[in-house]
């Protein structure tokens, strides 16, 4: 092979890993919202179900 061919091959090999570690980036990036998303929806189950207990413990003790 000559070193044309081989600069080329070379070349090619770096671009198919640029590629592949873009890719995988993205998809790292996806999961890491994904996660986000998930525990933003969790905090605010809880603050939903906290703020319902606050009012049910107004509600029984009659402070509004």
């Amino acid at each position: 092979m000559d070193s044309t061919k081989a600069s080329y091959k070379a070349g090619e090999a770096k671009g198919e890993a640029q590629a592949k570690t873009e890719k995988m980036m993205d998809k790292a990036g996806d999961a890491c919202q994904s996660a986000k998303d998930s525990c933003q929806n969790a905090g605010d189950q809880m603050k939903a179900k906290a703020q319902g207990a606050v009012e049910a413990v107004k509600d029984a003790t009659g402070n509004k």
